[in-house]
């Protein structure tokens, strides 16, 4: 008896509402001639903070701040250089003090090579402890929402 066929489940660069290009360095390149593994934390901390820093977009108000928690990435195909990437994000879960989010980095917008699912935390810079997620934050990251996810409003 043949096992039943799992739904694809391999990412789609349009999926993800926020996006930004890169391109792979040289100082990239490990000795086999490929992205090293350690990189591909780099390239989601930039998507990451590209957008949670940004002035235009207000996700980190005075006196408070973000960490990373967690990232637990899949690593998919080679990278090489010289190399264009497209790294996406989305939103996909929100706690109380907590944004959950889907990346991608994606070879030249047609492959993707590696997907990550990343958890910032808001931090009380003065005190140095989570903060609640105000409702103008979660407001303001509706439209970073991964398309086809449900992001449920965090619980109080």
């Amino acid at each position: 008896m043949n096992a039943p066929s799992r739904l694809d489940t391999t990412p789609r660069l349009e999926d993800y509402p926020y996006r930004l290009s890169d391109n792979v360095r040289f100082g990239d390149l490990d000795p086999n001639q490929h992205v090293n593994n350690a990189v591909y934390a780099t390239y989601f901390e930039t998507g990451r903070v590209t957008l949670m820093k940004s002035p235009d977009y207000g996700l980190t108000p005075p006196g408070l701040a973000w960490i990373m928690v967690r990232l637990d990435i899949h690593f998919r195909a080679e990278l090489h250089w010289p190399n264009t990437i497209e790294l996406g994000l989305g939103v996909v879960k929100l706690g109380r003090t907590s944004v959950t989010f889907e990346q991608v980095v994606f070879s030249q917008g047609r492959k993707c090579i590696a997907s990550a699912m990343s958890v910032g935390v808001m931090l009380d810079e003065a005190t140095r402890r989570p903060a609640p997620l105000t409702a103008e934050i979660v407001e303001k990251l509706k439209p970073w929402h991964k398309r086809g996810i449900e992001v449920a409003p965090p619980s109080t």
